[in-house]
């Protein structure tokens, strides 16, 4: 992950022609906390938070609960989170944090405790105007509740715009949960009205939270897209035209989709290979890599997930006429909506679902318009232009015109 950003970033410093110090602003977090959090019981894990930009406004970012999360990788994030930020126009900075855990494996007592103790330690170094965290990978509203809760009791604040992805009850936003799925289909929906395609065909790794909404909100306000492939952690899946909303209830109620109607189960590699308008990545990241990029067959690759496609498989793919859509345009729906949730916060007001979408879907158009003009100006790839977009925003260069 943290080779992926790196690369990308000194290819956008050559485009760009930024200093030695202006390529070592982006590479270098202001600070990292590198901690150890011990429960009561003397199970033990390492945490991190990384604070890397916070030259536009407060550090943002999530909380991954995983036991893979390393400094290397929380960095990277943050950096790309101060991407996402600059590029969508939000008064944001970029923040990562994690723990390095199964949370599967805890208690809910044990998993409340260690959520409480990592915002015990971090409180000094976060709040509504210096570092907003908010869940990610294997954390929720829940855990988010337990680290406001902590943070009220340790500061007194009681705006609840310390963290965002809340639960409605404690302060959260509508259409907090649906917000990634659904900018990443507003992203795919202007990108196909820009190349006059009509006729959409997709495949769909991952039927997680992102995944399904992605699905769903295209089955909603595009019913003539085809879903025609879709896997989850454990199966793959293909038929002519998935039900995408029927799949993602029989997931929902039976936590698999091996078995679902009317299709049939295909490999994961056979997914990839699938001959699709788009393939959506909205699983893992280093899915795309040099060694099966030359099987994809998709006209373009929209990524959900953080890094999907390595930064050579992008090369390879674009050459073959496959163009990657970057996860810092196509999954930023959700901090866009949780800088919503803080501002309601900070404002004491509740917006409704229509406000949140609305005020989402054209935020999201804005960005990838964005992207899409200037890599039609500049004659880069989207990945290319949302990165120098994305760097010249947070640097505060001047766009080439």
């Amino acid at each position: 992950m943290h080779t992926t950003v790196t690369y990308f970033l000194q290819e956008s410093a050559k485009r760009l022609g930024l200093s030695d110090q202006q390529l070592n602003k982006l590479l270098t977090p202001n600070k990292v906390h590198e901690f150890t959090i011990t429960l009561n019981n003397g199970k033990c894990f390492q945490a991190y938070r990384s604070q890397h930009n916070n030259d536009r406004g407060p550090y943002k970012g999530g909380i991954r609960f995983h036991p893979d999360v390393t400094r290397s990788e929380v960095v990277a994030l943050s950096i790309l989170m101060s991407l996402k930020t600059a590029l969508l126009d939000l008064p944001l900075g970029g923040g990562k944090g994690g723990i390095a855990v199964d949370p599967k494996q805890l208690t809910t007592h044990e998993l409340e405790e260690l959520s409480r103790k990592y915002v015990a330690y971090l409180s000094p170094y976060i709040g509504p105007q210096q570092d907003i965290p908010a869940p990610d990978v294997q954390t929720n509203s829940q855990i988010i509740d337990w680290m406001t809760d902590e943070y009220h009791k340790i500061t007194g604040d009681t705006s609840g715009a310390s963290f965002t992805g809340k639960s409605l009850k404690k302060g959260g936003s509508n259409g907090r949960e649906a917000a990634t799925g659904r900018g990443g289909f507003i992203v795919a929906q202007t990108i196909m009205q820009s190349n006059n395609i009509t006729d959409v065909s997709y495949g769909l790794q991952g039927l997680g939270n992102v995944g399904s909404f992605f699905a769903t909100e295209a089955s909603t306000l595009q019913p003539r897209w085809q879903l025609q492939a879709a896997s989850d952690s454990k199966t793959a899946i293909s038929s002519k035209d998935i039900d995408a909303k029927s799949l993602v209830a029989y997931k929902k109620h039976n936590q698999k989709i091996a078995g679902f109607p009317n299709t049939e189960e295909i490999s994961g590699s056979q997914l990839i290979r699938g001959e699709y308008t788009m393939l959506v990545l909205a699983a893992l990241g280093n899915v795309i890599t040099p060694a099966n990029a030359s099987v994809v067959r998709a006209r373009f690759i929209i990524e959900l997930a953080n890094g999907p496609v390595t930064d050579k498989a992008t090369d390879i793919l674009f050459q073959q006429g496959t163009e990657v859509v970057p996860d810092i345009l196509a999954n930023a729906g959700g901090v866009v909506v949780s800088y919503y949730e803080w501002l309601q916060n900070m404002q004491k007001k509740r917006w409704t679902h229509e406000d949140v979408n609305t005020k989402l879907d054209a935020t999201m158009t804005q960005a990838t318009v964005d992207v899409l003009d200037y890599a039609k100006l500049t004659k880069t790839t989207l990945k290319q232009a949302a990165f120098d977009v994305a760097v010249c925003k947070l640097l505060d260069l001047p766009l080439r015109k």
